[in-house]
């Protein structure tokens, strides 16, 4: 089930170039030391006869692109996907132009066009990966047949018999295409979970600021009390006093109702609570209903059910009143409303050892071809016109629930085995901790208005 609501958690910078020039320069001075060697000492060492003036120049290409990268671009520039692109095409090519002049695929060294193309796999998009793998493959299908031929001192030409000649060439090409989908595949994963830690981190940022800013205006609501109190009863007093004077009693009027006005606001703003002891707690229903709030009004019907596991007794327990709680909740709410038919049903369930909550829709459920990989990062998903993504609503919930203990599950209803009303056959996202881990008692009273240590909320985070 698609969310979408979290779509800007990523800040901008993730979508900028991430291929570093200096990077790309360092490693063909890397290159161009480990061909200059190399050449000079197969013509002179080993005595092989190689076009060592015409090696050298195309050597010198490379220098002289290198040089000119460094005069005209800061060492910190960041490429663009094209721009990397041709920087790597050329190394390609002048990695080609070398091997022709040095007997082409009967050179060992043919191994290297593995390099260019692992590298892009590594920082460039699919599109120009896939380019650069087929024109590497073309250039080194064109050298198995067209080189100049490797010499030795006696004039013998050095040339792999054609088997061997044709299963190099096949190791090669299975080799830069399996090391280079290896490593686009690997750098993928890793930069789509690095992206989603990074927006769980934003989005749990953001409802710690919410939390917070929720708590400072009911403080200030709570010390303010007492003296906008104070001004409307004056304010009543001087109106009666007045009551022969219509100039003066309708500024006095006018200045009670301005304080209830500042009452009424304090208490819309601090609606979501204060820093208390009350508020760390509160009870199960209290938790689902608040997670649900923003929902409320999407033409979905929300439907509660809180309950004891198997017929137990006893109240419903006080859970952690957390961020990572609320949010987490919240989003698997988001979920089911965003492809629920007519009505949501969450569903409270306790005992002595669990606390259980399901977030069932009526739905169609969650296609059964990604049902197993639900909860990974930026899951994609086409089945609705206008709306895709999956993946990373789903991951935050799940990150945020786990950090206080629970578990996860996603499942179709069809599939649970578990017996509930019949319209309850939609998709479910049941979420399961020990009670131990999420219970919190509640507490009598307001209690006094604490204020907020940034280093103590640092460290229980």
């Amino acid at each position: 089930m698609p969310n979408t609501g979290n779509a800007g958690l990523l800040p901008p910078e993730t979508t900028h170039p991430q291929v570093r020039l200096q990077t790309l320069i360092n490693l063909r001075w890397l290159a161009i030391v480990g061909q200059t060697t190399t050449v000079v000492l197969t013509s002179l060492a080993l005595t092989m006869s190689v076009q060592l003036l015409l090696c050298l120049v195309v050597i010198g290409f490379a220098v002289a692109a290198n040089v000119l990268a460094t005069v005209i671009y800061p060492t910190s520039t960041r490429l663009s996907d094209r721009a990397a692109f041709f920087f790597l095409l050329f190394d390609l090519a002048q990695l080609a132009a070398l091997l022709f002049l040095t007997g082409g695929l009967n050179n060992p060294f043919a191994l290297l066009f593995l390099a260019p193309v692992t590298s892009s796999a590594t920082a460039l998009s699919l599109r120009s990966t896939l380019t650069l793998g087929v024109i590497a493959v073309a250039l080194i299908t064109f050298l198995g047949g067209y080189h100049m031929p490797l010499e030795l001192a006696d004039g013998s030409t050095l040339t792999l018999p054609p088997i061997f000649l044709m299963g190099f060439w096949a190791a090669i090409v299975i080799g830069t295409l399996f090391l280079a989908g290896f490593a686009y595949r690997l750098t993928l994963e890793t930069e789509r979970m690095s992206n989603a830690l990074l927006a769980t981190q934003t989005a749990l940022a953001r409802e710690q600021k919410l939390h917070d800013l929720g708590g400072v205006v009911a403080a200030a609501a709570h010390e303010l009390g007492t003296p906008l109190a104070t001004i409307k009863l004056v304010s009543s007093e001087l109106a009666e006093e007045l009551a022969d004077r219509p100039d003066l009693h309708e500024d006095v009027m006018l200045i009670r109702s301005q304080a209830d006005r500042c009452r009424d606001i304090l208490r819309s703003m601090g609606r979501i609570g204060k820093r208390d002891r009350q508020v760390s707690s509160a009870p199960l229903e209290a938790i689902l209903r608040e997670a649900a709030e923003p929902h409320a009004d999407r033409g979905i019907t929300i439907r509660y059910d809180t309950a004891p596991l198997d017929g137990q007794q006893g109240t419903g327990p006080g859970l952690r009143r957390t961020p990572e709680v609320i949010h987490g909740l919240r989003n698997l709410i988001q979920n089911a409303v965003d492809f629920a038919e007519t009505e949501i049903w969450i569903e409270g369930r306790w005992s002595t050892e669990a606390v259980v909550v399901r977030v069932i829709d009526d739905g169609p459920g969650y296609p059964a071809d990604v049902l197993s990989r639900l909860g990974d990062p930026f899951l994609r998903n086409r089945r609705r016109q206008g709306y895709e993504g999956m993946g990373l609503g789903l991951f935050i919930s799940k990150t945020l629930l786990e950090r206080t203990g629970a578990t996860i599950a996603f499942f179709n209803g069809s599939q649970s085995g578990r017996n509930r009303p019949p319209k309850r056959g939609g998709a479910i996202a049941e979420v399961h901790w020990t009670r131990n881990t999420i219970e919190a008692p509640l507490r009598e009273g307001l209690g006094e208005n604490l204020p907020f240590d940034v280093a103590s909320e640092i460290s229980r985070r």
